[in-house]
């Protein structure tokens, strides 16, 4: 087991996440993260709002006192489950050169755990098809491929 520290975002951590986010993206368009350790307007405002929404989590895990594991926990009321509600987790990424280690491992049992503390039924992920690796590490943890995912890019050529 890793010394992984969890814990929530800070506006200070942002450029680190996205530069891990960016790191192993596949999307359907390119982004201008931003420059020089300042992160695009875009991301500050989004920040802004996930921090102060008491739905969502943008969290980080810091090694040695470094920003090297994030994701994102959205948690969401479903007419299902006796009306149960479901915990959303997307962007998990871990640095590069850290995989392996246990990091993402640490991340998301933390997950789990607020999942379960905040009495959701359900933890539910989507991950892109080519990310056979990252599928792999998902079904270690008990996650399973249930459902088929289907997404629809809405941006300006859409």
């Amino acid at each position: 087991m890793s010394d992984l520290v969890v814990r929530e975002a800070t506006r200070a951590d942002l450029p680190a996440v996205l530069a891990l986010v960016a790191a192993d993206a596949i999307r359907e368009i390119a982004e201008d993260v931003g420059h020089a350790g300042e992160p695009a307007p875009g991301y500050v405002a989004a920040y802004e709002e996930i921090s102060s929404d008491p739905n969502a989590l943008l969290l980080v895990g810091v090694l040695d006192g470094e920003v090297v594991a994030t994701c994102q926990v959205n948690f969401l009321r479903h007419l299902m489950y006796h009306g149960g509600l479901v915990g959303q987790v997307e962007s998990v990424r871990t640095a590069t050169g850290l995989r392996g280690r246990g990091l993402g491992t640490a991340l998301m049992r933390w997950v789990l755990a607020e999942c379960r503390r905040r009495g959701a039924v359900r933890l539910q992920l989507t991950s892109n098809a080519a990310r056979v690796d990252a599928h792999r590490f998902y079904e270690r943890l008990g996650f399973v491929a249930s459902h088929v995912g289907m997404k629809r890019y809405l941006g300006e050529d859409a």
